[in-house]
């Protein structure tokens, strides 16, 4: 199954180790699904994660990087033909629908305009694990 993770529920993941973004970085850390990327969604992971108030250890924050540009499929993605509200939304999306992912999860249902965008589905974490695990 190929998904696209939204930065929050990565961010969201590493900062408690319990709720269902957690178990979502388990699951594609541990090879269940695969994580749909590119260049844009990879570096906004790493900008997020280096910001200073989380004090993510730097190391181990290169190493999950790598781990998921390793692991991940690169997706070089179509440009929406119409925009979302937040323009800072739409690689997520991009990469979902070009790379014909299953699913976008993101802990931000508002910023997409329906549940289900040209056949991918935008979940939340919990909702994804309750349909798919």
């Amino acid at each position: 199954m190929r998904v696209v993770l939204d930065t929050n529920v990565l961010v969201s993941g590493l900062l408690s180790p319990y709720g269902a973004s957690s178990e979502m970085v388990r699951i594609i850390v541990s090879g269940g699904i695969e994580l749909l990327y590119d260049a844009r969604i990879l570096s906004e992971y790493e900008d997020v994660l280096r910001r200073p108030k989380f004090d993510f250890d730097k190391t181990l924050t290169n190493n999950l990087l790598d781990y998921l540009e390793h692991v991940g499929i690169p997706v070089a993605a179509v440009p929406l033909e119409k925009h979302l509200r937040d323009r800072d939304d739409e690689p997520f999306l991009e990469v979902a629908i070009s790379g014909k992912a299953e699913c976008l999860i993101t802990g931000n249902l508002a910023h997409y305009p329906t549940k289900t965008y040209l056949k991918t589905l935008i979940l939340n974490p919990r909702q994804f694990l309750n349909r798919y695990f």
